[in-house]
């Protein structure tokens, strides 16, 4: 039914520019307040579905503005949103994002509706899951929920791309069995392997050997790393080299584009080298979703 059904969280962004980052205990002044729309589960849905992937969001929205805000934005997109979910009376989830000259951002979540996609709202939906080539998670749903999805696709056989974010104390080692690929960047790879002197190649081994199938670890500027399954060592591809504006959802960008790479059938490697270039044009306009491009936008 389709190539990439997400299954995460849907946010409303609510962003604002600094000239530098606060400190505990100051205050800064900024920017208007910027309303878009977020959240990692939604950012990459709408990042395959720009990029002519076949996509469908597994999400809960309030029935708000902001509910609607999301919902506008993945039609533009062209993502199917016949399995999201309205909840009466809930208020949709909400990031705070604040963003500095460089582009770098810090990000605070409240999930709102996020927090009540439920396991059971999960298992009605097993027929979707099993007819996808790729189911995408994050973790800014109920853990049990995602735990749910995972046990699904297990027994359909649809591939599991897993960003373990925001990155738990410890992750379910039933995740990192389904994970192909897990997808960290080089912070959550140093905290879920606890190798604070080491580099990505010993993190994407240590996550190898901790369970998951293949791993990708993001790079930034520097572009990404691919540990396959089977591969003695692992892969690393070059960044592409653009003026970043705001890294907001970058990641995000990158996971929709390898899962949807993934679901046509291409390598790991290819697909990984194929979304380093969609989140290096991420980078270079502001806000997560409206920065996605389409296929025509990518740089060389």
């Amino acid at each position: 039914m389709y190539d990439v059904l997400v299954v995460g969280s849907a946010n409303a962004d609510l962003t604002v520019r600094v000239n530098r980052r606060p400190g505990a205990g100051e205050t800064a002044l900024g920017t208007d307040l910027v309303e878009s729309a977020g959240g990692k589960g939604a950012n990459q849905a709408a990042a395959a579905a720009r990029l002519g992937v076949r996509t469908a969001l597994l999400a809960k929205v309030g029935d708000d503005a902001y509910g609607e805000l999301l919902l506008a934005a993945q039609r533009a997109a062209g993502t199917g949103l016949r399995h999201v979910l309205v909840e009466k009376g809930a208020r949709t989830g909400t990031a705070m994002i604040v963003v500095d000259p460089d582009g770098d951002n810090s990000i605070v979540v409240s999930p709102g509706a996020n927090a009540l996609l439920s396991p059971a709202e999960v298992a009605a939906a097993r027929e979707v899951i099993a007819a996808s080539a790729v189911v995408s998670l994050q973790l800014e749903i109920p853990y049990g929920t995602v735990r749910e999805v995972v046990r699904i696709a297990r027994e359909t056989g649809t591939r599991v791309v897993l960003n373990p974010s925001p990155t738990p104390e410890e992750l379910d080692p039933e995740f990192f069995a389904a994970a192909d690929p897990l997808i960290v960047n080089k912070h959550e790879a140093r905290w879920l392997t606890q190798l604070h002197c080491g580099g990505p190649d010993e993190w994407a081994r240590a996550l190898r050997k901790a369970g998951a199938r293949s791993v990708v670890i993001t790079l930034g500027e520097r572009g990404a790393l691919v540990l396959e399954e089977g591969a003695a060592e692992p892969v690393r591809l070059p960044g592409i080299e653009v003026e970043a504006v705001d890294t907001t959802g970058a990641g995000d960008a990158f996971t929709g584009a390898l899962a949807g790479r993934l679901a046509a059938g291409t390598s790991l490697v290819e697909a990984a080298r194929f979304a380093v270039r969609v989140g290096a044009a991420a980078v270079t306009k502001p806000g997560a979703q409206p920065s996605y491009p389409t296929l025509s936008e990518l740089p060389g």
